[in-house]
């Protein structure tokens, strides 16, 4: 039986905390007259968890693509670590794992031999490790991939990448194809990996898993960045819910700043406030006020804010 190499951990980047796990300055890549990814710029610190956000063209895989040095940029710079994407790309891939969204197999193969194929090609792996990924993701390694599902082909591809214990995962839709169980131990194994230091880069359309797992997220739109940030700043861009429930008058609302979209009646005032609450409070407690809920807009509600509302400008 071949000695598979195992990862030595303390192969990372050896500049130290202070140089960014991932950085793109102004990163564009063309078509001919189509511009596909227009200058977006991104850093990632070592430890942390950012997500790609943008639907079918918005230029998250030739983003990836691009950092991978799958393409080749129209302009603009990468740097993995502070290592070139593109002038060195074996210097680079020695601190990164990627996950497709489509992940093919070996036919011949069992799931634990393409398992060591892949770990030895990269130059080594946890065994141990791997073990345990192999029961937690509830993978069967002894059948051979041609019997494998797109869901078990995955779960191949999400293993081959976590049990290098890599400085930076890439991801491209990392979860397509899990079972709602396996997305849930998934997305652990991710808090996971961000604990020990790595740093992740996350593309997905389940925006679910990006607000369950994310730092920060960076909205695509045809292949322009139209927002980036932690979710808690996002969320303070766009209004909050409010719902309160009064006995009486109800409170005076016409001069608080921020408050829109206000509806009242039988009881119960419905409105939407951006920024501060404080205002709307004060407002509310001159009145008899019994009840109030506040609910800040989820991922998805930003997420579909920024286009409906590009669209309109538009």
């Amino acid at each position: 039986m071949v000695d598979h190499p195992v990862l030595d951990l303390t192969d990372a980047p050896a500049e130290g905390p202070q140089v960014p796990a991932v950085r793109m300055v102004e990163l564009t890549k063309r078509y001919g007259t189509l511009t596909a990814l227009n200058r977006f710029s991104l850093a990632i610190a070592p430890g942390e968890i950012v997500g790609l956000l943008g639907p079918n063209g918005a230029g998250k895989t030739t983003t990836l693509r691009t950092l991978l040095g799958l393409l080749t940029p129209s302009s603009g710079t990468a740097e993995i670590f502070g290592i070139d994407a593109w002038r060195d790309p074996v210097a680079a891939h020695r601190h990164l794992a990627f996950i497709p969204g489509e992940f093919a197999v070996w036919p011949q193969l069992t799931g634990r031999q393409t398992l060591d194929l892949l770990g030895t090609v990269w130059g080594g792996y946890d065994r141990a490790y791997r073990d345990e990924l192999i029961e937690r993701l509830s993978l069967d390694p002894s059948k051979r991939g041609r019997s494998y599902s797109k869901g078990n082909r995955q779960k191949v591809a999400v293993i081959a990448a976590l049990m290098t214990r890599a400085p930076l995962l890439v991801m491209d839709e990392p979860s397509s194809g899990l079972d709602p169980l396996i997305t849930a131990t998934f997305q652990q194994l991710l808090r996971e990996a961000k604990q020990r230091g790595q740093s992740i880069l996350l593309s997905s359309h389940i925006l679910s898993e990006v607000e369950a797992v994310c730092d920060r997220v960076a909205v695509l739109r045809q292949g322009v960045c139209v927002e980036q940030g932690t979710l808690a700043e996002l969320r303070h861009l766009h209004a909050t819910t409010v719902e309160a429930t009064y006995v009486g008058t109800p409170p005076p609302l016409d001069d608080v700043p921020g408050v829109d979209d206000a509806e009242v009646g039988d009881g119960v005032l419905r409105l939407h406030v951006t920024g501060s609450p404080d205002p709307l409070l004060k407002a509310l407690a001159q009145a008899q006020v019994t009840a109030i809920q506040m609910r800040e807009p989820s991922l998805e509600e930003l997420f579909h804010a920024y286009y409906d509302d590009r669209a309109d400008g538009a």
